[in-house]
């Protein structure tokens, strides 16, 4: 069986429904990406006002992003295989129903405790969409689609990157940051009724226990060679962009407008690279990670030699963006491809590596930053992921398809 036929399994209800809801309900998981994404970044936006507000300091505020990424990646294997045997349809829409009530709870708690507790809950919720999300985008269009609508959906990092978190900050200069997680809430909610009218019934395509999910990559040689990759890129790749600010601000003393043009940028880049890796990834998956990740460590070398001049900047975040989306796609499509039978709970373990190798590659760079400098972090971010790309490179040299 084809990797396509088994990610459009019998339950796919494809066949009994248009095109035109399939892609209706790609658009509803692409809003539900939207809204998680937005949702566990939007403290960093907020953390003046917050810290003011709720009479704690500033990095203490900064544990409402930390709490949740956690959540998110040591969850979720667990979470995914206890709810194996759920329809995945019910299974999205209670996340989103947690979702919608933590960002309402958020808008009226009363202190900052209740606040993290509710951010560490949010958090087991977005991290088993991390997992459910693509492959439920995948099932519901027709086979031959099934990459445009991976594609669709990891655009919603790049919509949530170029509109969600200025939108938030500027509703929050408005009003106040309760308001904002109020509408937030009312989102959230909106997505929830546009989830349960577009997606159709989908059965859970392949149940795996606890115990299974951690077997899958000591019997599965592909994914756990994929799982290193991952590690690398996303330790390399954040590791340097969660500096970025401060490297501008050190090289070129940058201004604060200057710097939201270039995360703007970065977004934008994004959203092409996911555009162009939804049609790269079929006729090479190997090769889209491999030129995808040297574009990515090119974008970084202009970042340290014409990173003084304003078009050296916005140009290598431009390539830089563009990158991280074509790679982004490629290693979701990797996971599948070496786990095509028991994806979501492959998407688990890649979810649990991703996001905990951002808080990792968030510390790690912060002490390069502290003690040799800011300029080390973009190395940092070139050498990981030059590993990435050498072992992607030098492993499964024969074509691997894609989805």
């Amino acid at each position: 069986m084809s990797i396509q036929d088994e990610t459009n399994s019998p339950v796919t209800p494809h066949e009994q429904m248009s095109p035109t809801r399939g892609w209706l309900g790609v658009a509803a998981i692409t809003a539900s990406l939207f809204v998680f994404l937005t949702t566990e970044l939007m403290p960093i936006g907020l953390l003046t006002p917050l810290s003011a507000s709720l009479g704690v300091s500033v990095g203490s505020v900064g544990l409402m992003v930390t709490a949740q990424g956690l959540a998110a990646g040591l969850g979720v294997p667990f979470i995914v295989a206890w709810t194996r045997r759920v329809n995945r349809r019910r299974l999205l829409t209670t996340l989103l129903a947690v979702l919608a009530v933590g960002n309402l709870i958020t808008s009226i708690a009363p202190n900052y405790p209740l606040i993290l507790g509710t951010r560490l809950i949010m958090g087991f919720a977005s991290g088993v969409f991390w997992a459910i999300g693509v492959s439920m985008a995948m099932r519901i269009v027709p086979a031959k689609h099934a990459n445009r609508a991976a594609a669709v959906v990891m655009s919603g990092i790049s919509i949530a990157t170029v509109v969600g978190i200025p939108l938030g900050t500027l509703l929050e200069s408005a009003g106040d940051w309760r308001t904002t997680f109020l509408i937030w809430a009312g989102l959230s909610a909106l997505v929830f009724l546009a989830v349960a009218v577009t997606i159709p019934s989908l059965p859970s395509a392949n149940a795996v226990s606890v115990r299974e999910v951690f077997e899958l990559p000591v019997r599965n040689v592909p994914l756990r060679l994929v799982l290193v990759m991952v590690v690398f890129f996303v330790l390399g790749h954040f590791g340097a962009y969660t500096f970025v600010r401060p490297y501008l601000e050190d090289r070129t003393s940058a201004t604060v407008g200057f710097i939201t043009v270039v995360l703007i940028v970065f977004g934008t880049g994004g959203a092409i690279g996911n555009f162009i890796g939804g049609q790269t990834v079929n006729k090479s998956l190997r090769g889209s990670f491999v030129v995808g990740g040297l574009i990515m460590i090119a974008a970084l070398v202009m970042l340290l030699t014409i990173g003084t001049y304003d078009f050296g900047v916005i140009a290598a975040m431009l390539l830089w963006g563009l990158a991280f989306g074509v790679v982004q796609l490629s290693q979701i499509n990797m996971t599948l491809s070496a786990a095509p039978e028991t994806f979501e709970a492959a998407m688990s373990l890649n979810t649990m590596a991703y996001n905990t190798c951002i808080a990792l590659g968030a510390l790690i760079g912060g002490l390069f930053a502290d003690h040799v400098g800011v300029t080390s972090v973009v190395w940092f971010g070139i050498v990981l992921v030059a590993l990435a790309v050498i072992l992607r490179a030098s492993t499964g040299r024969g074509t691997t398809p894609a989805i």
